[in-house]
C-alpha cells in the first residue's frame, strides 16, 4: 500500500500539489518565452548580418573595380547603395538589442510579481544570453565596415 502521508512543505508551494504543478508549468513557460526571444534575436542578427555583408561587399567591388580602371564610371551610387544597406543593418541592430533587452526586462519583472505572491517557487534574474553578446559584437563590427567607407569617402574627397 502507498504511503498516505504527503510530501514534506518545501516540495510545495503552500501545501497544495496543484498549486505545485502550475508554479513548475509557470516557470517552464517563462523559460520558453526567454528562448523565443533569442530566437527572435537571432534572426535579427541573420538578417543584419546579410545587409552589412551585403552592403560592405557591394562597396568593395565595385571600389576594387573602379581603383583598377575596369569600371568607367564613378563608384559614387555603388558605395552610396553599400554604405545605405551597412546603416539599414546597424539600425536593425539597434532595435533589436533594445527590443530584446526591455522584453528581458518585462519578463524578470512579470516573475518577480508572480514570486511576490507566491506564484513561483524562485525568483530569477536573466542574464545576457550568449546571442545578446553576439548581437552587440556584430553590431561593433558593423559599425568599423560603415565608418571605414565613410573614412574613405572623407579621405578620396
Amino acid at each position: 500500500m502507498a504511503d498516505p502521508t504527503p510530501p514534506t512543505s518545501d516540495v510545495l508551494i503552500g501545501g497544495d500539489a496543484s498549486t505545485t504543478l502550475s508554479s513548475n508549468r509557470t516557470a517552464l513557460s517563462f523559460e520558453r518565452t526567454r528562448m523565443s526571444a533569442d530566437r527572435t534575436l537571432m534572426s535579427v542578427v541573420r538578417t543584419a548580418l546579410s545587409l552589412i555583408g551585403f552592403g560592405f561587399t557591394i562597396s568593395e567591388a565595385f571600389h576594387q573595380l573602379h581603383k583598377s580602371g575596369s569600371l568607367a564610371v564613378g563608384d559614387h551610387s555603388a558605395r552610396n547603395f553599400g554604405l545605405a544597406l551597412i546603416l539599414l543593418g546597424i539600425a536593425m541592430l539597434v532595435m533589436g538589442l533594445v527590443t530584446h533587452s526591455r522584453f528581458s526586462h518585462e519578463l524578470t519583472d512579470r516573475r518577480e510579481r508572480l514570486y511576490s505572491v507566491q506564484l513561483m517557487r524562485r525568483s530569477v534574474q536573466y542574464r545576457m544570453t550568449p546571442t545578446f553578446i553576439t548581437t552587440a559584437l556584430l553590431l561593433a563590427i558593423g559599425v568599423a565596415a560603415a565608418l571605414s567607407i565613410i573614412i574613405r569617402i572623407a579621405y578620396n574627397s
